[in-house]
């Protein structure tokens, strides 16, 4: 009878809409298929057999659909790919080697030389290095724009503008971009929209929803979650996923390997929990810092104060844990000093993973340039970080 019923419950829950419980822990893992093992097996092999010459011409024909040489396909980086693309509703995706080789294979499937980019300022730096160094060495240029307004993007559009490039929130100057008027904009004029969803994770913000045509991760950073693994993801349409797959990947070589798939899925178990956790302690420290007279702005999506508050609500419910502070000195020195005098807070570029990082930065902004630290909370005690910031704050002189 507890069988039954056991069955029962399976087949009312695979009836159902699949949630993102179901996603995390279940989809695309036919444990059957592997001794009927808990957690999925790292399929760590180079070359896959065929009972046939038939069935190796098929493989042939359509690489992306079989297991004919882990550089395309294998079966625990399929796995994780499957789970990606549900939690961010698109029809397919593909996991590469880093979040750089996810930017670079989704931007150069869809231009050629003489076409032209439109892309927000503050992008992340490899973003920005490929479109002002690398693809103007092959006829194909770049405006950036403040993507806070959507007229920028219409006053940059040229007659060959082909790609909106997007990143929202961007992840220093925590600035968003209104998805739905960009999109209309967009397929008005026959344009790709690409967009970086690290920030939001594929939990937090599910930009195929509001209309973008690709939604790439760095997954280095929230998707595996303990700074142990590179790897990026591209989420698209079946048709675009194969157009990437079948030459940009594929010629390029930058794949990601079972083992660091295998990773992904591990991180992607406590995704939920990591994120709503390190969340919850964001709140606090940013509690602490806005009361600070040494700190002149919190830059954070989902702050009171911040701008865009209204839109971050609305493309991400969920609150992050990654935010930049203006505080009351434009010195970059004694910005640097504060930051050598953190004692829990790593100094580390990235994000994402267990650990609290801080990270002191210049960068070009509107019409000159910003100072700004960014930090991001981890899994640590609230009180823990609250009590670094404040003595490394007593030792700041402004």
């Amino acid at each position: 009878m507890q069988l039954l019923k056991e069955v029962f419950f399976l087949i009312k829950l695979k009836a159902k809409t699949m949630n993102k419980t179901d996603i995390l822990t279940h989809l695309g893992e036919d444990r059957e298929q592997y001794f009927n093992a808990i957690a999925p097996p790292i399929i760590q092999t180079s070359n896959f057999k065929f009972d046939t010459m038939a069935d190796l011409k098929n493989a042939f024909a359509y690489e992306r659909g079989s297991h004919l040489y882990t550089r395309g396909n294998n079966p625990t980086v399929t796995m994780c790919a499957k789970k990606i693309a549900a939690l961010e509703g698109s029809e397919d995706a593909l996991l590469v080697g880093s979040g750089a080789a996810a930017i670079s294979n989704s931007v150069l499937a869809n231009v050629q030389a003489g076409d032209h980019i439109v892309c927000v300022q503050n992008a992340y730096s490899w973003a920005n290095k490929l479109m002002e160094n690398f693809l103007p060495r092959f006829n194909v240029a770049t405006t950036f724009v403040n993507g806070s307004d959507v007229a920028n993007f219409e006053n940059a559009i040229q007659e060959n503008t082909k790609i909106f490039f997007l990143e929202s929130p961007t992840s220093l100057m925590m600035e968003m971009q209104d998805l739905k008027a960009i999109v209309k904009l967009a397929k008005a004029n026959n344009i790709i929209t690409i967009l970086d969803n690290s920030y939001g994770s594929p939990l937090n913000n599910n930009p195929i929803k509001w209309g973008i045509d690709i939604v790439f991760h760095s997954a280095t950073k929230y998707i595996g979650g303990h700074s142990d693994v590179l790897a990026g993801v591209i989420c698209s349409s079946k048709a675009m996923i194969d157009k990437i797959f079948q030459s940009e990947m594929m010629t390029l070589g930058n794949i990601l390997g079972p083992q660091d798939a295998w990773l992904l899925m591990r991180g992607l178990r406590t995704l939920p929990i990591r994120v709503k956790e390190a969340a919850k302690t964001t709140k606090k420290v940013i509690k602490f810092l806005e009361k600070h007279p040494k700190v002149e702005k919190i830059l954070y999506p989902h702050h009171k104060k911040h701008p865009q508050v209204k839109l971050a609500r609305k493309q991400m419910p969920q609150e992050m844990s990654l935010f930049s502070v203006v505080f009351k000195t434009d010195d970059m020195a004694k910005l640097e000093k504060f930051v050598d005098d953190l004692k829990y807070f790593l100094i580390a570029v990235s994000w994402g993973g267990y650990e609290s990082l801080a990270l002191p930065i210049q960068t070009k902004y509107q019409d000159g340039l910003a100072q700004v630290v960014r930090f991001y909370v981890g899994l640590e005690e609230s009180k823990v970080l609250i009590l670094d910031i404040e003595q490394a704050l007593d030792k700041m002189e402004i």
